[in-house]
């Protein structure tokens, strides 16, 4: 919202300080983001005299002048046919910003060089002569600038609104602030009473079908209306806050929208069908053109302003190019009303189609603001145009507004706000903002109705926080709660995923951080199947953009989008994780069921590029490597990686994919991405993703720690070679010998695999190392060499495997 001194003074007259008036709106909650001189420009326009004019030797309308900018004399080409010799003008030096945003720039016109411009009124918008050169009084000095010489200096405040001060959206709103701390009255524009009649009865008639959509529409009618240009004063009154000038009637509607925050339209009457007004929703389908030019196709849910057969405005947003105000129009309706603020925000942003009106409209205007707006603009069009108002007005008010009326408590308004006011003191702060206040019920009760212009105020709370930005916020004094000292407890699953975060942070992982919403196509990509759990997506109503249309289901999506983004980037060796929910839809009008989920991938390199290391690209195992020291470090027991049975995970390579079990609890899953998920995704390289279920991780990791004692006597390695079937892992041998209760037994390792010629065909070779350890005595070779043999001839026999020769 801009507002300049100059306006506001309109309504406050007096001397302000702009930077104290700043600083004091701001801290009453309407903060100033710039203050800025709207006459700034004009530092750069200097006051000059023509001190020569000759011919220009290649042009008939234009002179050559040499102009006294006070510090010597510049070549200025010029074609005003006022230019004189000895006369005072305003000179843009090169440099000058003007009004419009164009930069003058030094330049050559015809083979003469001009190191400058002479200006008119218009060009300087000082005035609306734009017949030559604007001349200043012989008095001034030569080489000033021409705001100092002139005395123009009009401040421009620019405010940053929250979006419930819908009411500050205008002058006037700005100024009930400003009384309220200067501690002043404003002084409101007369605006006289309409003339009582039934005239305007017979003239047109207002519908409104959809009164849910418009609880008000008011109307009245000019006739012998002259449309031309704006006097200055208007114009410059609208090009202080921003907007553009376009003729008396319409810039009328701006100024009055301005000056109170009411959006007003004006229809040419002639132009309307039948004479009259119907709101209504529009037909699905139907075709309108707006006062841009741009024809839109209207939706069933779209409040139009309609005549006798046809759209002429969309309600709230923007006017029709078949009703619009032309040079030729001599009569006018205008329309005052009140609008459903979600109706118009949902029409703006189906549209993209936001204006001033719509942005007050979506925060809500004063529904008992509408008569006076129109009265308002009614008396200036007649003033301006030459109008003649039709007696009476129409009024249609089909959802009238009950005033608000809280009851304040003084003492709980003190306790919320550390403060010790009086019932009198909150009395006069809460008048001064033009709300009615009466005694209550009881000495410390305060029986408040809000003004019809803050709809915002609806609650007990809302007083209070009026009342402590009207006391000011920077005189509440700083208080602690007298609570005692506790130890604040930190939620278990929130300490276990903090936990998860410095792992995997530890192990080199970068943590991300995606949307919560996917496409449903992002699921087709995953290759998962119709029936898929995954596929039992919550879909949102009003979703931000066809790629963010539902919840996600799983983090692969988000992850795998991220590679992509970062390989688009060049960075090709990329270590992710990411610890979040996931949302499936459960049982209608049951709550989705939620999961979080700890999901990461690994891309690219095995380590950064160096000057000493190869370009090693990451595999299975390396990703396996980190999943294995996580768990370690989790102290999660009996974990093993085995071949993935199941078909839930059609993203992963059939076989490079493991599942990750503590004992026989499941917990993730992790593998290889196959190709065509890849190209799906344009990834041009592997990729080994893992997923685990945190709520699982975090059951199956133990709460306590468990220490025992170092051993004191020394191990002694064995290790065994056998030769198995290819598809037997490694592990279920592991643990087959694990399970023989070994006592000096202490660990089994696998240290190699082999697959090659001294091999037969579908066999491999796997070395165990397994290490004995008594914790009585020293072992000695006698004492194992039994044992190690009886382990080996296990093997053999459960698992028809063979030594090697």
């Amino acid at each position: 919202m801009k507002v300049s001194l100059s306006w506001l003074k309109e309504y406050l007259p007096g001397e302000y300080d702009i930077h104290r008036l700043a600083d004091a709106l701001t801290m009453v909650g309407l903060e100033v983001d710039r203050v800025e001189d709207r006459y700034a420009y004009l530092d750069t326009v200097l006051v000059s005299r023509i001190d020569a004019v000759a011919p220009h030797p290649n042009a008939d309308r234009l002179v050559c002048c040499q102009v006294n900018t006070g510090n010597g004399q510049v070549p200025v080409v010029c074609g005003a046919p006022n230019v004189k010799e000895g006369a005072l003008v305003p000179l843009a030096r090169p440099g000058t910003v003007f009004p419009n945003g164009s930069t003058l720039k030094k330049s050559t016109i015809r083979g003469e060089i001009s190191d400058g411009m002479l200006c008119s009124q218009a060009e300087l918008e000082l005035g609306l002569d734009t017949s030559g050169l604007m001349i200043l009084a012989d008095d001034l000095t030569v080489g000033q600038p021409l705001g100092k010489a002139l005395g123009l200096s009009d401040p421009v405040l620019e405010i940053d609104l929250t979006p419930n001060r819908a009411d500050c959206l205008s002058v006037i709103g700005i100024c009930r602030e400003i009384a309220a701390i200067e501690k002043t009255e404003i002084q409101f524009p007369d605006v006289p009473e309409p003339a009582p009649g039934n005239e305007i009865n017979q003239l047109t008639s207002i519908t409104i079908e959809a009164p849910d959509l418009c609880p008000r529409y008011t109307a009245g009618v000019l006739t012998d209306v002259n449309v031309g240009p704006s006097p200055f004063w208007l114009q410059d009154r609208l090009r202080s806050v921003g907007l553009r000038p376009i003729n008396n009637v319409v810039d009328i509607t701006n100024f009055v929208m301005m000056e109170t925050g009411q959006p007003l339209h004006a229809f040419d009457f002639d132009r309307l069908a039948e004479h009259r007004i119907v709101v209504r929703t529009a037909r699905e389908g139907d075709l309108f053109t707006t006062l841009d030019g741009q024809e839109r196709k209207l939706h069933d849910d779209t409040l139009m302003i309609c005549d006798g057969e046809k759209p002429v405005a969309m309600a709230g947003v923007m006017g029709g190019l078949n009703s619009e105000i032309e040079s030729t129009s001599t009569r006018v309706l205008i329309e005052s009303a009140c609008f459903n603020q979600a109706s118009i925000r949902r029409t703006a942003k189906q549209f993209n189609l936001g204006s001033d009106a719509s942005h007050r409209f979506e925060r809500g205007v004063d529904p008992q603001g509408c008569v006076r707006a129109m009265e308002r603009a009614a008396q200036l069009m007649v003033e301006i145009c030459g109008g003649k108002m039709a007696e009476g007005f129409i009024d249609v008010h089909p959802g009238p507004v009950l005033p608000v009326v809280i009851e304040l408590s003084v003492d709980r308004t003190n306790r919320v706000l550390g403060i010790d006011l009086t019932a009198d003191q909150i009395t006069q702060l809460l008048q001064s903002v033009e709300f009615d206040v009466q005694p209550g019920d009881s000495d410390s009760r305060l029986s408040v109705t809000s003004p019809s212009f803050r709809m915002d105020i609806s609650r007990p709370e809302d007083l209070m926080e009026e009342v402590a930005r009207l006391y000011g916020y920077n005189r509440i004094p700083t208080t602690f709660p007298a609570i005692r000292d506790s130890r604040a407890t930190t939620s278990p699953a929130i300490s276990f995923r903090e936990r998860l975060k410095a792992l995997m942070t530890g192990f080199g992982f970068i943590e991300a951080i995606t949307y919560s919403f996917n496409a449903k196509r992002d699921y087709d990509c995953l290759n998962f199947s119709a029936d898929d759990p995954r596929r039992r997506f919550v879909s949102l109503l009003n979703p931000l953009s066809e790629s963010q249309s539902v919840m996600r289901t799983s983090l692969v999506p988000g992850l795998l989008g991220t590679v992509r983004h970062n390989i688009n980037q060049q960075l090709r060796h990329i270590k992710l994780f990411e610890i979040g929910q996931t949302f499936i839809r459960g049982d209608e009008n049951a709550l989705p069921d939620q999961k979080e989920i700890l999901s990461g991938l690994w891309t690219g390199n095995r380590v950064e590029n160096t000057w000493h290391d190869q370009n090693t690209p990451c595999d299975f195992y390396d990703l396996k490597g980190v999943l294995e020291g996580l768990l370690t470090a989790l102290r999660v027991e009996a974990t093993r990686f085995t071949r993935l049975q199941s078909d839930g995970f059609p993203y992963f390579k059939p076989d490079a994919a493991a599942e990750i079990l503590s004992g026989t609890t499941p917990i993730g899953v992790m593998g290889e991405v196959s190709t065509s998920v890849c190209d799906t995704f344009d990834i041009d390289q592997p990729v080994f993703l893992f997923e685990m279920d945190a709520a699982v991780l975090a059951s199956v990791t133990p709460s306590t720690r468990q220490a025992r004692l170092l051993p004191r006597y020394p191990s002694m390695n064995r290790d065994i070679t056998i030769i198995v079937d290819r598809n037997i892992e490694g592990f279920t041998l592991q643990n087959h010998l694990y399970q023989l209760d070994e006592p000096l037994v202490e660990s089994i390792q696998l240290v190699d695999v082999f697959e090659g010629k001294s091999i037969p065909p579908g066999k491999k070779s796997l070395s165990f190392r397994i290490t004995y350890r008594s914790e009585t005595e020293t072992l000695v070779d006698n004492a194992i060499n039994d044992i190690h043999q009886r382990l080996a001839r296990h093997l053999v026999k459960n698992f028809d495997a063979a030594l090697p020769a």
